[in-house]
């Protein structure tokens, strides 16, 4: 007796990936493959394991800012660098409409970068926002010496660098050269946004 065909499974198909986290992904995957190195050397010179950057390379998970952060040091770009890079090219001016937004779901952090992309150029404006209670741990610096300005525009804010907790309200402004592992925490009810430049040294 023969058998009609099975037909496929509704809904069974993966949800297609966020446009820029597939361009991120391919930049991920390029990079790695122009420094000729394999899933097990990345993880090994960045920490993060061979599971999460297959993944991310797939685009099958977006990577968290400590994972993205590692990566750009194992790489010397910043993180809006390596953003920039997935965009399709450079403007001298960027319209707040067009200003691209990057998540931290899991760690409820939100990063816009404000400034137009440019390779050439060593200072850049990001805008960030942390939800209520956030906590976002780096433990290393995307470029050794990186020179930040971190000006609170609302809620608060706690910056620790160099073993040295400080805390920001609306309107205060740190400064600070990276050498080691940072830390920013939202410590007021509301979500915490800020205004942070980057110089790279």
């Amino acid at each position: 007796m023969r058998s009609d065909p099975v037909p496929p499974e509704q809904g069974s198909s993966t949800p297609e990936p966020d446009p820029v986290d597939a361009r991120l992904a391919a930049r991920l995957a390029e990079l790695r493959a122009r420094h000729g190195w394999s899933l097990d050397e990345l993880a090994e010179r960045s920490g993060v394991s061979r599971s999460t950057l297959s993944r991310a390379e797939r685009a099958e998970t977006s990577p968290t800012a400590a994972v993205l952060n590692r990566l750009c040091h194992v790489y010397g770009r910043t993180m809006s660098q390596l953003l920039s890079e997935v965009e399709a090219k450079p403007a001298p001016v960027l319209r707040a409409a067009e200003q691209p937004v990057w998540q931290d779901r899991a760690g409820g952090f939100v990063r816009r970068a404000v400034s137009p992309p440019h390779a050439g150029l060593r200072g850049e404006l990001v805008e960030g926002r942390l939800a209520a209670g956030a906590d976002l741990a780096y433990d290393r610096p995307p470029v050794a010496g990186l020179e930040q300005h971190v000006w609170v525009l609302e809620g608060a804010l706690e910056v620790t660098e160099q073993h040295v907790a400080h805390l920001l309200e609306a309107g205060d402004c740190l400064r600070m050269r990276v050498w080691g592992p940072t830390r920013f925490r939202s410590v007021a009810d509301a979500e915490a946004r800020y205004l942070l430049a980057v110089v790279r040294p």
